[in-house]
C-alpha cells in the first residue's frame, strides 16, 4: 500500500502529514485531507500508509494490537518508531520544507505513533502534533518543545476514552509544554465536521 499524495502545489510553504488508525488504509483519511488542501492552498497533504498488514483483519497497522496491554505496548512502538521517522523526514525532503513548516496529524493508532514521536525522537518532528481520538502510550517524560501538541476528542469515544487525551494534556501542561485540548460532545471514534473546522483553526494560528 502506497501513500497518498492529496495535493502537491508548485510552491510548497508547509506540508501536513496524514496518519491512519489500525485495520484502516490510507483512504480514510481522504476526506480530512481534501478539506485541509480544499483550505491551505500552498500546503502538500499526503496521507501516509502504515508499513504492516493488519494482523487480526484486513487493513493495516503500524504495531500490532494483538495481545497488547500496557506494558508491551510501548516496546512495539519503539520498534517501529525509526520507520515512522524516516516517513516524515522522507517527505519533509520531497516537499522541501523544514519542522517549523511540518505538521502531523494521527487518528486513532497514528495519534498513538505521533504523540509517541515526541518522546523517542531526540530532534522534534514537526510544529503542529495533531492527536484525533489518540492517547500516550506512557507518560511523556520531556518537553516536546518547540513543538505544539495538540488534543482533539469526542466525549463519546467508547474505543479510545477521553479520560486518555484529558490526561496526555494535563501531563504536557505539568511538563510545561505548549499544548491544547478540545473535546466535541456526542463524537464517537470517528472525526466530524466540528473537529476538523477546530483542526484548520490549529493549523492556520
Amino acid at each position: 500500500m502506497s501513500d497518498i499524495v492529496i495535493q502537491k502545489p508548485v510552491i510548497v510553504s508547509r506540508l501536513i502529514l496524514l496518519f491512519h488508525g489500525v485495520g484502516s488504509r490510507p483512504e480514510s483519511l481522504m476526506t480530512l485531507g481534501r478539506w485541509l488542501a480544499d483550505s491551505l492552498d500552498r500546503a502538500m497533504v499526503v496521507s501516509v500508509a502504515a508499513p504492516h498488514p493488519f494482523d487480526l483483519g484486513e487493513g493495516l497497522q503500524w504495531f500490532s494490537i494483538k495481545d497488547i496491554n500496557e506494558e508491551n505496548r510501548l516496546d512495539r512502538i519503539k520498534v517501529e518508531m525509526p520507520h515512522f521517522a524516516d516517513k516524515i523526514r522522507f517527505w519533509q525532503n520531497t516537499a522541501k520544507v523544514e519542522v517549523n513548516d511540518t505538521a502531523i496529524i494521527g487518528f486513532s493508532q497514528g495519534a498513538i505513533m505521533s504523540l509517541s514521536s515526541t518522546q523517542l525522537i531526540e530532534t522534534p518532528l514537526a510544529k503542529h502534533v495533531v492527536s484525533l481520538s489518540g492517547r500516550f502510550a506512557k507518560a511523556p517524560q520531556h518537553n516536546p518543545a518547540p513543538s505544539i501538541v495538540h488534543f482533539l476528542h469526542g466525549n463519546a469515544d467508547k474505543v479510545m476514552p477521553v479520560q486518555h487525551a484529558i490526561q496526555g494534556h494535563d501531563w504536557l501542561e505539568t511538563l510545561g509544554a505548549s499544548t491544547t485540548l478540545d473535546t466535541f460532545d456526542g463524537l464517537a471514534h470517528s472525526i466530524n465536521h466540528e473537529e476538523s473546522v477546530r483542526l484548520l483553526e490549529i493549523l492556520r494560528s
